[in-house]
């Protein structure tokens, strides 16, 4: 199993490209379910969920051809299965979002209950629901979301709570149903405005994409398109939490600053100096961060996917940190691994106490989730001496070549695999 080896106290200088959005792709790849023309995307990034819901694809009968590295050839015209099986969906709780194209254009589908990290409970009641308010008919069966449905139809569904993947399931299905749907408490999220807007390029009649009142007027059938991915800006605020805590001079290129403004308000509050273009941003830090109190809350607030890397920050920082999580109820099991570094850090229920130390010390550590793999990276890079990252395999499900485009910034990190160094 491959692990990561870091020899800490570097600072990063240098220059790094943000890869494509995860959460932005993964739903895009599915959507190419509602067409059987060929849909073409770009900035497609290599990672191991793209792996994964390419494989689920191909299993349903979707032909993907790699016309670059980051560009892909996706075409649903021959479909010979409506089920996507446990073995695939285990591992990735997006593997959901098949559901809603099926039931829209072939009026069947059968989906495993999905996986993912284990950070806490993503149920899909608000999928089923809303669903359901469409007109399928849905029952759970061996572990499995089997539902029917002849021809969706519009209707007003107000979730009961802001769910990313619910959201772009049910405006999937919704661009297919006939008449008009109203999706309320909808997910403001740029992921899912990607989606909107791919899905538009595509034939559909989507507005208020980016507020939390989606509108989608029903069409009989949607095209091919081309369409060029978002730049992640989990990614984008991943190795700018690292400049913060190791120090440096870094510029993030192709990346898209204007979908990251509570990430970048809060870097700025801890001293991170920071030039901003439409698609680059160059970071300088000279001293150690300020703490920085973070409460993690549906965009455009601030989001949970970067509570992880703030913390590895905060416990390099002058001052203490209070940082509060409200989405995800187990998103602090990295803390112990934190403390293995010599983090102070006390928690209470969902809130982190984070007090910053001066100096943190590598040791060898085990990452437990996507995000929680990043933090450790970035305490690692800032650590004195050698930490050791262990099960890594999360890491590869969200950044692409992590530990190459840090050695571009002078990091001292490498991939040891059992078969040796790579």
């Amino acid at each position: 199993m491959d692990r990561l080896r870091i020899t800490g106290g570097a600072a990063l200088e240098g220059e790094v490209r943000i890869s494509g959005a995860k959460n932005a792709a993964l739903p895009i790849l599915c959507a190419s379910l509602l067409t059987a023309e060929p849909i073409t995307l770009h900035n497609v990034p290599n990672l191991n969920d793209i792996g994964t819901t390419i494989r689920l694809l191909g299993q349903l009968g979707v032909k993907t051809h790699n016309d670059s590295e980051h560009t892909l050839t996706l075409s649903a015209d021959s479909i010979d299965s409506l089920e996507a099986p446990y073995d695939l969906v285990k591992t990735m709780r997006a593997s959901i979002l098949v559901l809603g194209p099926l039931l829209a254009r072939f009026g069947q589908a059968r989906v495993s209950l999905p996986g993912g990290c284990a950070i806490g409970q993503r149920p899909v009641d608000q999928h089923i629901m809303g669903l359901e308010a469409l007109g399928a008919d849905i029952h759970i069966e061996h572990g499995y979301v089997v539902a029917k449905a002849t021809r969706l139809k519009g209707a007003v569904i107000r979730t009961d709570m802001v769910t990313v993947t619910g959201t772009e399931n049910l405006m999937m299905a919704a661009t297919l149903a006939e008449g008009t749907t109203v999706l309320e408490n909808a997910a403001r999220e740029p992921e899912v405005v990607d989606l909107a807007e791919m899905l538009i390029k595509m034939g559909a009649r989507i507005s208020g994409h980016g507020t939390d009142r989606i509108v989608i007027e029903g069409v009989k059938s949607l095209r091919g398109t081309e369409y060029h991915i978002v730049p992640d800006r989990i990614e984008a605020g991943s190795f700018l939490c690292a400049v913060a805590a190791t120090g440096g001079d870094i510029t993030l290129t192709h990346a898209k600053p204007s979908t990251m403004g509570a990430i970048l308000s809060k870097l700025e509050q801890a001293g991170l100096n920071m030039t901003v273009s439409d698609h680059s941003i160059r970071a300088i830090m000279k001293k150690p961060p300020l703490a920085i109190d973070i409460r993690t809350v549906e965009y455009p607030g601030f989001p949970t996917d970067m509570q992880a890397q703030f913390m590895a920050m905060n416990a390099l920082a002058e001052g203490t940190a209070v940082m509060v999580e409200t989405i995800f109820e187990n998103r602090f099991m990295h803390v112990q691994e934190l403390i293995r570094l010599g983090a102070d850090i006390d928690i209470d229920g969902h809130t982190a106490v984070v007090r910053g130390v001066s100096q943190l010390s590598g040791a060898t550590v085990m990452a437990t989730d996507l995000r929680a793999s990043a933090s450790l990276v970035i305490a690692g890079l800032a650590a004195e001496g050698v930490t050791t990252v262990e099960r890594i395999y999360h890491l590869d499900r969200g950044y692409e070549k992590m530990e190459h485009k840090l050695r571009l910034l002078g990091a001292q990190i490498e991939r040891v695999s059992s078969k040796g160094v790579q």
